[in-house]
Formats: C-alpha cells, sequence, structure tokens
C-alpha cells in the first residue's frame, strides 16, 4: 500500500492533515526512506563483492552461479531504487506542506490559503510520484509551483534576495534532516542558484 492509499484508507488526506500531523508523517516516511536507502546500499556493496568473486573464481559453473545471484541482486535493487524514488518525493511533499501550513500558523493565517492544497492538486501530485520518468529534480519544481511556494513567500524570506532565499530554504531542509551534510547543502545550494540565473537569462 502507497502513501495515498494508506491517507484514503484511513480517511485523512493531506487537505485535512494539520501540521502536526504532517509532521509525524514525514518522521514515517524519513525512517521508511533511510532502511530503504540502507538496503540499497548493501545490494550494492554485495553486488560488487560478487564481481569479485567471480573474477578469482575460473570454474566456468561457479562463475554462472555468482553471475545469477549477481543478477538477483540487480533485479532487487532497480526495484528497490523505484520505491527509494517513491518514498522521497513523499517525503518532500509532506515536508513542503507541512512547512507551509506552519508558516501558515505563525502568520494567524490558519483559515486562508497559505498552506492549503486542493483536492484536483493532490491528484497531480499522486501521477507525477508515481511516474518514473520525472526525476527527484523534475518533481521538486512541480511540486513548488503546485504549493505556490514562490508565489507566497513568507516574512522570513520576502525581504532577502532570491539566492539568500534558496539557501534559507536549504538550511531548514537541514534542519529537518532532509540534507544530511554541509558538502550537500553547499551542493543543493549551488545547483539552486544555478537554475534560478538559468531561468533568467
Amino acid at each position: 500500500m502507497n502513501f495515498f492509499e494508506w491517507l484514503v484508507s484511513k480517511r485523512k488526506t493531506l487537505v485535512t492533515m494539520d501540521a502536526s500531523e504532517l509532521r509525524a508523517q514525514e518522521m514515517l516516511l524519513t525512517s521508511e526512506r533511510d532502511r530503504m536507502l540502507a538496503r540499497v546500499q548493501k545490494l550494492a556493496a554485495d553486488k560488487q563483492g560478487i564481481i569479485g568473486k567471480g573474477a578469482k573464481e575460473k570454474t566456468p559453473e561457479l562463475r554462472r552461479t555468482f553471475a545469477q545471484q549477481y543478477d538477483l541482486l540487480h533485479t532487487e535493487q532497480a526495484m528497490l531504487m523505484r520505491h527509494l524514488n517513491i518514498r522521497s518525493k513523499e517525503l518532500l511533499t509532506v515536508s513542503r506542506l507541512r512547512l507551509l501550513r506552519e508558516s501558515a500558523q505563525r502568520a494567524g493565517m490558519r483559515g486562508g490559503a497559505m498552506g492549503m492544497i486542493r483536492e484536483g492538486d493532490l491528484a497531480t501530485i499522486e501521477r507525477l510520484i508515481e511516474n518514473d520518468r520525472i526525476s527527484m529534480e523534475m518533481y521538486q519544481e512541480r511540486l513548488d509551483e503546485i504549493l505556490r511556494i514562490g508565489a507566497s513567500a513568507d516574512e522570513e524570506t520576502a525581504a532577502v534576495s532570491p539566492a539568500a532565499a534558496e539557501l534559507l530554504q536549504v538550511w531548514d531542509a537541514m534542519d529537518h534532516g532532509l540534507i544530511k551534510s554541509d558538502s550537500e547543502a553547499f551542493d543543493e545550494a549551488e545547483r539552486r542558484v544555478r537554475e534560478r540565473q538559468r531561468a533568467t537569462e
């Protein structure tokens, strides 16, 4: 059962979840994503080990056995990578919406449009998540458009330059564990700034 099916079965959707509920779901998705990532890394290490064993083994029968093991591991890894991509998109969706809800609450806009999402948008998001051809970067861009993050920037980013606003978002992602290291944060900030510059050229 995927994330959106779970929401439907529980009669709770992103439209009706408040910030605390979104935070709880974010933690669950983070845990599941991390478990998948650890398994993918383990499979990659096992595949590398099989390659080393096969290189040392000269018996054709044993080499075929190693090759079959490698193929099974590769198939499992490919399937997990697809699910990992989906979970990462789901996590980003919940995190983005939670941040908007919290910003709306801080601004006293509980009943306003900020931090809300329409049912039609939710259906669009689900299709984007399930589409394997949509990379994480492409999904992030489309999600930001749907949630209108750029158009509804809150008071924390309204008084800074676009590049500085991107860096503030990166730091916020670090605060919530979505970015793990300074080097990863630097790469992400640089990528966002370059994309923004290309968009204005």
